[in-house]
C-alpha cells in the first residue's frame, strides 16, 4: 500500500497517453508512490473544475492550466500537446500543495483510495458524517486495505503530520470501530482497483474492535491477521469463506507462528461462539483445535473436502451440523455416540449409500441427504422409527426415481406419516390413504399375532372345547 509520508522523494505523476470513447477524450494518469502504482482517467473538463477550486480556495495561479480550445480540439496533435501540458500542470500543483494537499486534489488523484494517510482521512471524514447511521445498524464492511491502513496508523500514535480538519481525525475511525457489532472483511483474488496492490499480502490487526458479535471473513487469508484483539471474548458468530483454509487450527490460533493444539492455552479459547461457518474452503478434517470453541451449537462446513466426522464429541452443545458438498461415502455405525443431541443434519451432495448410521439419532428432527447415492427403499426403515423426525429430503438419490416413491418412503413412519415433510412437501390425503393400505398389507404379510398375558391365555384356553 502507498505511503506518501515515507516516500516524499519517490512520487511520480505522469500522463503517458489518452483514449477516446464516444468522441470524449480521457487522459490516462499514472501515479507512483514507492513500489505502488495505479492509473486513473480524467477528461479535460474535470481538470477545469479542479483548477477553479484550487484557484479560489488555495491560491493556485490561474494561468498555469492549459487553456480551452473550441476549434481543433479533437486533433491528435493538439490532444498530445495538451496531454504533455496537463502532466506538467499536475506536477506543478503537487509540488505547490504537497504540504497541505487539499481534499479536492487528493480525490482527483485517488490518493484517498490507495495511500494510507489519505485513505484514513477519507474514512474518518466518512465516519464523521455517517457515523450515526453506521452505529444504528452497528455493521460495516472493510476491505483489507482499510484495515491495513488502520493497523499501520496504530504503530505510529504520533505521526509526523496530522490533519488540521477535525472531521478527518483518526479518532472518528476508532470511535466507530469500538461500537460495531458486525464486522465483515471483504478481500479479493484480484489486484485492488487499478493498482498493483495484492490484498492477500496485507497483514492486519483487529484490536480496535471492542464489541464485535458477528465476524465474517471473505477471500482473505486468516494467517495474515496478527492480532485478534478482543474478538475471542465477544464473537458469537464466525463465518470464514473462500480463504483456502485447510486446517481449523490455522483459524483459531491464526496469530501464532507455530499453530498446533499442544501450544494452545486459555488465551486461545473463543468464549462465546455458538455458530461457526467455514463453508467454501479446503478443510479435510475437523481437527482437535475445534475444542477451543466449546460452545458451538451450529457447525457449517459445506463445500469442503471432509470424508469423516472426527472430534465432534469435543462439541457437547452441537445441535446443527451442515456438511453438504463434501466427500462422505459412509458414516460410522456408532454415530449416535458422537452426535447424541443432534437436531438438524445436512449431508446433501455427498456419496452416501446407506441411512443405517442415523438409526439411533433419537433427537433428530431435520435430515437432508438429497443428491447422494441411496438406491434401496429399504434404507428408509432405519429412520422410520425416529420419534422426532419431521423433515426429510431424499430427492436427487436413485431411490427417488422408483414407482410410488413418496408413499413407499412415508410408509415406514406409520401413524406419523402425516407429520413428515418429504422433499419440502407435506403428504396429501391420497398419499396418506395409500400409506395406510400399505401398512395394513405389511401387517398381514408379516402375520403378526396377539400377545396375551398368562391370565388371558388361561381363560382363553378354558373357553375353547377340546375336540
Amino acid at each position: 500500500m502507498a505511503c506518501s509520508l515515507l516516500n516524499q522523494k519517490n512520487i511520480q505523476i505522469k500522463i503517458p497517453g489518452y483514449e477516446t470513447t464516444d468522441n470524449v477524450t480521457f487522459y490516462i494518469i499514472n501515479v507512483s508512490i514507492g513500489d505502488v502504482n495505479w492509473t486513473l482517467k480524467h477528461r479535460y473538463s474535470e481538470f477545469v473544475v479542479l483548477h477553479d477550486i484550487l484557484v479560489t480556495e488555495h491560491c493556485v495561479e490561474k494561468d498555469i492550466l492549459p487553456p480551452k480550445k473550441i476549434i481543433g480540439r479533437k486533433n491528435e496533435v493538439f490532444i498530445d500537446k495538451r496531454r504533455q501540458a496537463l502532466e506538467i500542470y499536475l506536477n506543478a500543483i503537487y509540488n505547490y500543495l504537497k504540504k497541505t494537499m487539499p481534499r479536492e486534489f487528493v480525490m482527483f488523484l485517488d490518493l484517498h483510495v490507495y495511500d494510507i494517510f489519505f485513505l484514513l482521512q477519507n474514512m474518518a471524514f466518512k465516519f464523521f458524517n455517517e457515523g450515526p447511521n453506521i452505529l444504528q445498524v452497528k455493521s460495516y464492511t472493510f476491505t483489507p486495505i482499510q484495515l491495513y491502513a488502520i493497523s499501520e496508523r496504530l504503530k505510529q500514535p504520533c505521526p509526523a503530520s496530522e490533519v488540521a480538519d477535525k472531521k478527518c481525525d483518526f479518532s472518528h475511525v476508532l470511535d466507530v470501530n469500538s461500537h460495531l457489532k458486525t464486522l465483515t472483511i471483504q478481500g479479493s483474488n484480484k489486484l485492488y482497483g487499478t493498482s498493483n496492490i495484492n490484498l492477500s499480502t496485507l497483514p492486519i490487526e483487529l484490536s480496535t474492535f471492542k464489541t464485535i458479535e458477528t465476524l465474517e471473513i471473505n477471500n482473505y487469508p486468516v494467517n495474515k491477521i496478527y492480532s485478534m484483539g478482543n474478538l475471542r471474548d465477544t464473537t458469537r458468530v464466525l463465518k470464514v469463506h473462500n480463504t483456502h483454509l485447510k486446517n481449523i487450527v490455522d483459524l483459531v490460533m491464526c496469530e501464532e507462528l507455530h499453530r498446533c493444539i499442544e501450544n494452545a492455552n486459555d488465551s486461545h479459547v473463543w468464549l462465546k461462539i455458538s455458530q461457526l461457518d467455514l463453508s467454501d474452503n479446503n478443510i479435510e478434517v475437523i481437527d482437535e483445535s475445534i475444542k477451543l470453541m466449546p460452545h458451538i451449537e451450529s457447525l457449517i462446513l459445506n463445500n469442503n473436502c471432509l470424508t469423516e466426522l472426527s472430534n465432534i464429541t469435543l462439541l457437547p452443545r452441537l445441535s446443527q451440523l451442515h456438511v453438504a458438498s463434501n466427500n462422505f461415502t459412509k458414516l460410522p455405525e456408532n454415530l449416535h455416540t458422537k452426535l447424541g443431541n443432534i437436531v438438524y443434519m445436512d449431508l446433501s451432495q455427498n456419496k452416501l449409500t446407506s441411512l443405517a448410521a442415523f438409526a439411533k439419532l433419537y433427537s433428530l428432527e431435520w435430515l437432508d441427504v438429497s443428491c447422494n447415492c441411496i438406491e434401496s427403499i429399504d434404507e428408509v426403515k432405519y429412520i422410520g422409527y425416529l420419534p422426532c423426525i419431521e423433515n426429510l429430503r431424499l430427492t436427487g438419490n436413485p431411490v427417488s426415481t422408483i414407482i410410488d416413491y413418496r408413499v413407499k418412503v412415508l410408509e415406514p413412519f406409520g401413524k406419523r406419516a402425516a407429520d413428515i415433510c418429504l422433499d419440502n412437501e407435506r403428504p396429501n390425503q391420497k398419499e396418506l390413504d395409500t400409506v395406510a393400505v400399505l401398512q395394513a398389507l405389511r401387517i398381514a404379510r408379516e402375520g403378526k399375532s396377539m400377545v396375551l398375558s398368562n391370565t388371558d391365555s388361561a381363560l382363553f384356553s378354558a373357553e375353547i372345547p377340546i375336540v
